[in-house]
Protein backbone atom coordinates (compact mmCIF):
# COMPACT_ATOMS: atom_id res chain seq x y z
CA UNK A 1 0.00 0.00 0.00
CA UNK A 2 2.86 2.16 0.78
CA UNK A 3 3.60 2.84 -3.25
CA UNK A 4 0.28 4.59 -3.70
CA UNK A 5 1.05 7.25 -1.11
CA UNK A 6 1.16 10.53 -2.61
CA UNK A 7 4.54 12.18 -2.74
CA UNK A 8 4.42 15.28 -2.35
CA UNK A 9 3.35 18.36 0.11
CA UNK A 10 -0.13 18.99 0.93
CA UNK A 11 -1.18 22.06 -0.51
CA UNK A 12 -1.54 25.23 2.17
CA UNK A 13 -5.30 25.61 3.34
CA UNK A 14 -7.64 28.46 1.35
CA UNK A 15 -8.49 31.49 3.67
CA UNK A 16 -11.46 33.38 2.60
CA UNK A 17 -14.31 35.27 4.08
CA UNK A 18 -14.56 32.54 6.67
CA UNK A 19 -16.73 34.99 9.55
CA UNK A 20 -18.79 36.10 6.30
CA UNK A 21 -19.31 32.96 5.32
CA UNK A 22 -20.20 31.51 8.60
CA UNK A 23 -22.77 34.59 9.28
CA UNK A 24 -24.35 34.11 6.03
CA UNK A 25 -25.38 30.67 6.82
CA UNK A 26 -26.66 31.34 10.20
CA UNK A 27 -28.58 34.02 8.69
CA UNK A 28 -29.95 31.58 6.01
CA UNK A 29 -30.96 29.08 8.82
CA UNK A 30 -33.33 31.32 11.39
CA UNK A 31 -34.73 32.76 7.88
CA UNK A 32 -36.03 29.03 7.00
CA UNK A 33 -36.69 28.33 10.30
CA UNK A 34 -39.13 31.53 10.44
CA UNK A 35 -40.09 30.55 6.75
CA UNK A 36 -41.61 27.21 8.11
CA UNK A 37 -42.93 28.50 11.54
CA UNK A 38 -46.61 29.22 10.00
CA UNK A 39 -46.64 25.82 8.68
CA UNK A 40 -46.01 23.95 12.03
CA UNK A 41 -49.70 22.75 12.03
CA UNK A 42 -48.99 20.98 8.92
CA UNK A 43 -45.68 20.30 9.66
CA UNK A 44 -47.00 18.03 13.00
CA UNK A 45 -49.67 16.48 11.37
CA UNK A 46 -47.59 14.61 8.75
CA UNK A 47 -44.37 13.96 11.37
CA UNK A 48 -42.00 16.70 10.07
CA UNK A 49 -41.62 19.31 13.08
CA UNK A 50 -37.93 18.05 12.97
CA UNK A 51 -37.41 20.16 9.71
CA UNK A 52 -37.98 23.32 11.83
CA UNK A 53 -36.19 22.18 14.93
CA UNK A 54 -33.45 21.18 12.67
CA UNK A 55 -33.30 25.00 11.19
CA UNK A 56 -33.37 26.17 14.67
CA UNK A 57 -30.26 24.10 15.70
CA UNK A 58 -28.93 25.38 12.59
CA UNK A 59 -29.12 29.00 13.59
CA UNK A 60 -28.22 28.37 17.21
CA UNK A 61 -25.08 26.28 16.09
CA UNK A 62 -24.06 29.06 13.77
CA UNK A 63 -24.15 31.67 16.73
CA UNK A 64 -21.23 29.86 18.20
CA UNK A 65 -19.72 29.47 14.91
CA UNK A 66 -19.86 32.75 14.47
CA UNK A 67 -17.98 33.49 17.76
CA UNK A 68 -15.64 30.56 17.12
CA UNK A 69 -14.12 32.41 13.85
CA UNK A 70 -14.69 35.51 14.81
CA UNK A 71 -12.13 34.92 17.63
CA UNK A 72 -9.79 33.07 15.36
CA UNK A 73 -9.77 35.22 12.74
CA UNK A 74 -9.00 38.21 15.26
CA UNK A 75 -6.14 35.73 16.74
CA UNK A 76 -5.00 35.43 13.45
CA UNK A 77 -4.77 39.35 12.94
CA UNK A 78 -3.14 40.21 16.72
CA UNK A 79 -0.25 36.71 15.19
CA UNK A 80 0.25 38.62 12.26
CA UNK A 81 0.84 42.28 14.11
CA UNK A 82 3.07 40.78 16.53
CA UNK A 83 4.85 38.86 14.20
CA UNK A 84 5.44 42.11 12.16
CA UNK A 85 6.09 44.32 14.64
CA UNK A 86 8.68 41.92 17.01
CA UNK A 87 11.93 43.71 17.16
CA UNK A 88 14.35 41.94 15.08
CA UNK A 89 18.04 41.33 17.60
CA UNK A 90 20.90 43.68 16.92
CA UNK A 91 24.17 42.52 16.55
CA UNK A 92 26.19 44.34 18.83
Amino acid sequence: MAKWTPRHEAPEPLEGPVVATVTGGTILWFVLFLVQLPFYGWFDDHGHTWWLWTCLAGGGLGLIGIWYVRKRDAAIKRAATQQDVTPTPSAD
